[in-house]
């Protein structure tokens, strides 16, 4: 009797995170639900959008009948992503929040806790990409952590994976996961590479997901979150360009052997 293969699948809350579910299910695996929490936004209105993503989420899980998790990675997001970000920005560079996203988190913390924690044979994601090796192949790779050293073991079999372009070139999300490491490409199904976006909607809309079809797009989210960088970001720049002034108004004593303090006077700002 072959063995039912277990597939972690990546939820947003949106169609195509459900629909990708929804055909792994139909392709007899086992299938479970997770939603990840990356990063506190609150709207105008104080609402966290990220809970009605997860509960939109929780929604389809139910729907399919499949094991629902959610797990927060905002601590990680800080500090592998939006921290990097800051300090590239301050080079005068713009790294892309999503490839980062992609690269250090659901292809590696997300990752990693689906096989470790849930005892998933691979993870499956919404985004519209396809790979060289067919799913079976996937299940077959051993599951090795990504290297955390500059150089591999030269006596390593390799059988790399190719990233291609998916059949909606429209919808096509390559360039996101660019930097994504060949561990994590060997372990990861995209159900939705061969299909367009209007036949996923097509899928949904049969399979009774109608509360997934009116929300917005995944790019509109990442809008959001990219406006709220760009907030805290012109935000950190006032507070160093007023530090950089209040320390230009405290004059520093001429140097002596015995004594190179601050000066202690009163500054009135």
């Amino acid at each position: 009797m072959q063995t039912v293969r277990h597939v972690v699948c990546a939820m947003s809350g949106g169609v195509d995170s459900a629909v990708s579910a929804l055909l792994l299910s139909r392709r007899g695996y086992q299938v479970t639900g997770v939603f990840m929490n990356n990063w506190d936004v609150v709207d105008e209105h104080g609402v966290c959008s990220a809970e009605k993503d997860c509960e939109d989420a929780y929604q389809v899980c139910q729907k399919l009948d499949i094991p629902f998790h959610q797990v927060s990675y905002v601590k990680e997001y800080w500090h592998d992503v939006f921290s990097y970000f800051l300090s590239e920005y301050e080079k005068g560079r713009t790294p892309n929040p999503d490839v980062l996203c992609n690269k250090h988190i659901k292809f590696n913390h997300f990752l990693n806790y689906a096989i470790v924690n849930l005892g998933a044979d691979a993870i499956a994601t919404g985004h519209y990409a396809r790979i060289s090796h067919e799913d079976e192949e996937i299940f077959q790779h051993p599951y090795i952590r990504t290297p955390q050293t500059l150089f591999r073991n030269r006596f390593e079999i390799r059988n790399n994976v190719t990233l291609l372009q998916a059949a909606d070139h429209f919808k096509d999300q390559t360039f996101f996961l660019s930097q994504i490491s060949q561990y994590a490409l060997r372990k990861t199904l995209f159900p939705l590479g061969g299909l367009s976006k209007d036949f996923v909607k097509k899928i949904a809309a049969e399979a009774g997901f109608h509360h997934v079809l009116k929300r917005k797009e995944a790019s509109h989210v990442h809008a959001k979150l990219k406006k709220c960088i760009k907030t805290i970001v012109h935000q950190l720049i006032i507070l160093l360009e007023t530090m950089e002034k209040v320390w230009s108004l405290i004059p520093v004593l001429p140097s002596n052997p015995h004594c190179n303090r601050l000066c202690t006077a009163t500054i009135d700002l």
